[in-house]
C-alpha cells in the first residue's frame, strides 16, 4: 500500500546553485548527498518534513553526470523542473507487482538501489497520465546511517 509522498524529483543543470536556491528561499537544508553511477546522477536530498509513518517528505535535486543518462536526456528535452513524483511503500516488490497487475508498465524487472539505500522502481509515464512515477521503500534506519550528508 502506498503510504505517502516520499519525494519530488527535480532535474537541474547545476546542483550546487539549485541547492542554494532552496536553502536561501525556503530554508531547506541538505540532509544527504550522493553520486549514483547506475542512475547517472549527482543528487541532494532536502528534507521538507516528517510524516505520520515515521518517514519524511523530501525534495530530490538531480544533476546528470552525463548527457546520455535518463535525467540528462530528460533535461535536454524539457529543461529544468519536476522530473518525477515518488510514493513511499513498505514493500516496493509487492506494490510493483500489484500495479503491474492493473496494467501499468513497471520499468524495472526488479527494484534497484535508490537514494540513501532505498529500493526503487519506476512506472511508465504514459500509463500514469504523463507523470514519471517512482515507488520507493526507504532503507531501514540502521542501513540509512551508512550514508551521510556532504
Amino acid at each position: 500500500m502506498l503510504s505517502r509522498i516520499d519525494h519530488i524529483g527535480i532535474a537541474c543543470h547545476d546542483l550546487d546553485a539549485t541547492v542554494e536556491f532552496y536553502r536561501s528561499t525556503y530554508g531547506f537544508e541538505v540532509h544527504h548527498r550522493e553520486v549514483n553511477e547506475e542512475q547517472g546522477v549527482r543528487e541532494a536530498m532536502l528534507r521538507v518534513n516528517g510524516t505520520d509513518d515515521g518517514g519524511a517528505t523530501w525534495l530530490q535535486l538531480l544533476q546528470p553526470l552525463r548527457e546520455d543518462s535518463p535525467v540528462g536526456k530528460w533535461l535536454a528535452r524539457h529543461g529544468e523542473g519536476v522530473h518525477h513524483i515518488a510514493f513511499g511503500t513498505d514493500d516496493v516488490d509487492a506494490e510493483a507487482d500489484a500495479v503491474r497487475g492493473r496494467g501499468v508498465r513497471v520499468l524495472y524487472d526488479a527494484p534497484r538501489r535508490g537514494s540513501m539505500g532505498s529500493r526503487i522502481t519506476f512506472l511508465h509515464p504514459q500509463d500514469c497520465h504523463g507523470v514519471l512515477t517512482e515507488i520507493v521503500t526507504a532503507a531501514a534506519p540502521d542501513a540509512a546511517r551508512g550514508h551521510s550528508a556532504h
